[in-house]
């Protein structure tokens, strides 16, 4: 069919296809990646159906289906049963979230980082470990799964949350975000499915994108799945997993009630769902004791993920992993293939502070700090942050409809601070929620914490007047 008879067809999308070299899927992907990076496809654009496409530019629908599907992979499009393909909201937003250091102008609180003064009781109890007689062996290939000295340490770790497991469900990790990878590329494969919350950690997304993986948003209620949710994208999307953060959600900060921890883990042992609950922040909340994870109600079906970055020390690049005993080969292969061993120096400092006490006076006195840091944060944007308990390190800043996310994060860069807006953690097709998350544990001091905060309110008033 010509493409001339498609003159004046309405169609969202009529790429230039005159010059594409084979193989054809690649080149309409390429065309499709780059005008959406260009802005010629904005978030949101309902693409034409596959159907259509393939007419428009006379080639098979085969050809059509596997460049959206790459694309897909990438995390440029989003499709529902039903509803067609969208390029995902958050298709241009940045990608990669990193401190501001290099700029010192620029106040720092779109990237969670714990403020470095914490850090003293690590580097104390660091220095006095490698002065042992036996230090040199920290600089040696270490157990790829851990020693089981380092496996009960993780034992005691999921003990403080109210998740009690054993050693044999143990391995550990260099860090959250290698967990979180090496699960997806042990456990999925290449067109899975996972479902998550509509707004996300972006790590998971990166993950995804790597391993192929599409993320697919779950039905909610009060920023919380809903049962009827689940089953849906279980019966219609085909979702083999989920993924959770019931303590301090990322970015909103929402902590999941009990009622709905028992329902994941019931209809995830229903349906055969592997569930990746991701706990970084769970020794934060001071309820942590009356909540514990979801891992506690479905120990054989839940992949439970708990770093110490958040809580101990971002440079000690450990984490815990309880894996249910199905899918404990599967993870310790993917482990051993992106690390051979963790960094037994590392490992054994973690270890070390857990068994010691000393990581729990750590948690306090990151507590205490972080408190008093949402206390000002809460007097100087009153009325705009979502609410969240005072130990939450971040916080969810919803914006008057002046502003969408991105643009009131470039706003807030012209002032001087980083912030990260709404676009960068959306899953899905539909808009971003017009809200940015502000992190108020990375100004070095309280004083700087209320310059960068003052600056954010300005923007907010100028806007509403």
């Amino acid at each position: 069919m010509s493409v001339n008879s498609f003159e004046h067809y309405p169609m969202s999308w009529k790429p230039d296809f005159s010059r594409a070299e084979s193989p054809l899927y690649l080149a309409l992907a390429k065309l499709l990646e780059e005008d959406i990076k260009k802005g010629v496809l904005l978030p949101g654009t309902k693409l034409p159906p596959q159907r259509e496409l393939a007419d428009f530019l006379d080639i098979n629908l085969s050809t059509v289906s596997r460049a959206f599907r790459i694309c897909s992979q990438k995390g440029l499009l989003s499709s529902s049963v039903g509803n067609g393909t969208y390029v995902s909201a958050d298709a241009t937003a940045g990608k990669i979230f990193v401190c501001g250091k290099e700029n010192p102008k620029l106040i720092e609180m779109g990237g969670i980082y714990p403020h470095e003064e914490a850090n003293l009781k690590v580097q104390q109890f660091t220095e006095q470990l490698l002065k042992g007689t036996d230090a040199l062996k920290f600089f040696s290939y270490a157990k790829p799964q851990g020693t089981k000295k380092l496996r009960e340490a993780g034992v005691i770790w999921f003990g403080k949350m109210g998740f009690h497991t054993d050693s044999g469900h143990i391995i550990l990790a260099a860090g959250g975000q290698n967990a979180l990878t090496a699960v997806l590329c042990g456990l999925f494969q290449q067109g899975d499915k996972i479902g998550t919350d509509d707004v996300t950690y972006p790590g998971i997304k990166m993950a995804a994108r790597m391993a192929g993986i599409q993320l697919v948003p779950v039905r909610q209620e009060n920023y919380e799945m809903t049962e009827e949710g689940i089953n849906y994208a279980i019966k219609n999307e085909n979702i083999k997993g989920i993924y959770i953060i019931p303590d301090f959600q990322n970015p909103t900060g929402h902590i999941m009630s009990l009622e709905t921890r028992k329902m994941i883990a019931e209809v995830s042992e229903k349906n055969g769902l592997i569930v990746i609950e991701d706990a970084i922040s769970h020794l934060l909340n001071e309820h942590a004791d009356s909540l514990p994870p979801v891992a506690a109600f479905a120990p054989e079906n839940v992949i439970c993920l708990a770093s110490l970055s958040k809580t101990v020390a971002p440079g000690l690049r450990t984490a815990f992993i309880h894996v249910p005993r199905k899918y404990h080969s599967g993870l310790a292969e993917a482990l051993y293939t992106m690390n051979l061993s963790n960094s037994a120096v590392l490992t054994e400092v973690a270890a070390g502070l857990i068994e010691s006490g000393q990581a729990d006076e750590i948690i306090a006195e990151r507590r205490e700090e972080i408190a008093k840091r949402n206390i000002i944060a809460n007097k100087i944007l009153n009325g705009y942050l979502a609410e969240s308990e005072l130990t939450c390190p971040f916080r969810w800043l919803l914006l008057p409809e002046c502003f969408t996310g991105e643009e009131f994060e470039i706003c807030a860069r012209r002032e001087g601070v980083e912030v990260f807006g709404a676009e960068r953690f959306t899953v899905g097709n539909r808009p971003a929620e017009r809200a940015v998350r502000i992190s108020v544990i990375t100004p070095p001091t309280a004083e700087i914490l209320t310059e960068g905060l003052g600056r954010l309110q300005k923007i907010l008033v100028r806007c509403m007047r």
